[in-house]
């Protein structure tokens, strides 16, 4: 089973989820993908996957994680022992995000959701200082990120697997020259 966990403000409909959905169609293992809708409390978020995932061995699961989603990937990572791939993940997201507290609109959407000092606050409970079995994980991460420091997700991931690309941007949006070698990291016997 593969879980992709999308952005603060993204949602099941992002290119990227849109792009794993279709290769994991095309491979016929439609059935093995899950990506639902994160509410914006990230408790309620985290409480929604592990329901999901419940009873699934970590031999069985993988998540994949993008920007916020790969905060949330590493926080379920580190307690079920799967592995992930996170894509320019959030280190740091209750610094980065306090500037969104308010109301605001998905990407995909014009329906409006608040995200409050609370849920903020909440993001503090799924820090983890540091991964505990790096080769259960592939960074892919952007120099060219405009939102986030790659130096700071190289660093926090270090000796993970890693691929860092000159230039590109937040959203990866060459995410499909890496679809194979994330789903193949997914599936295959990762583990240390």
């Amino acid at each position: 089973m593969i879980v992709y966990l999308h952005g603060f403000r993204s949602s099941p409909h992002s290119s990227k989820a849109r792009q794993l959905a279709a290769t994991m169609q095309a491979r016929g293992r439609a059935a093995e993908f899950y990506c639902p809708q994160l509410p914006a409390s990230p408790a309620a978020a985290i409480a929604e996957v592990e329901r999901c995932i419940a009873g699934i061995q970590p031999a069985s699961l993988a998540v994949i994680g993008s920007s916020l989603g790969g905060f949330y990937a590493t926080w379920l990572a580190e307690k079920t022992g799967c592995r992930a791939v996170v894509l320019n993940p959030a280190v740091h997201p209750y610094r980065d995000l306090g500037n969104f507290v308010g109301i605001s609109t998905a990407y995909h959407s014009e329906a409006p959701f608040e995200f409050t000092q609370a849920h903020l606050e909440e993001l503090t409970h799924f820090e983890i200082a540091r991964i505990t079995q790096p080769k259960r994980y592939l960074l892919i991460v952007a120099k060219g990120d405009e939102l986030l420091d790659w130096r700071e997700m190289t660093s926090h991931y270090l000796n993970a697997n890693q691929v860092v690309l000159e230039g590109g941007d937040h959203g990866l949006s060459d995410f499909d020259a890496y679809l194979d070698q994330v789903i193949d990291f997914c599936g295959k016997g990762a583990t240390p």
